[in-house]
């Protein structure tokens, strides 16, 4: 629903054609492990991940595919803050 009120073409749903973030993670098993002192620390429970249909993560470990891309609505008007 998010993507269609926000009018975001070939988005928010799994169809073919349509760009999609999946992950697949064990509810009982994801922990966070960052910290104030350490941020940059992977959470756990987390096994593997698509963005725009590319895996980017497999059985826990990243794959080195660079999949994302920048996402403008149709507010969009170039404005770079």
């Amino acid at each position: 629903m998010p993507a269609a009120n926000l009018r975001l073409d070939r988005r928010g749903a799994l169809k073919p054609g349509f760009f999609a973030d999946i992950v697949i993670f064990d509810p009982a098993a994801v922990q966070d492990h960052a910290t104030f002192e350490q941020p940059h620390q992977y959470a756990t429970g987390v096994r593997d991940v698509f963005v725009n249909g590319v895996q980017v993560r497999r059985e826990g470990e990243h794959t080195g595919a660079r999949a994302g891309q920048v996402v403008r609505g149709p507010g969009w008007d170039g404005f770079r803050g």
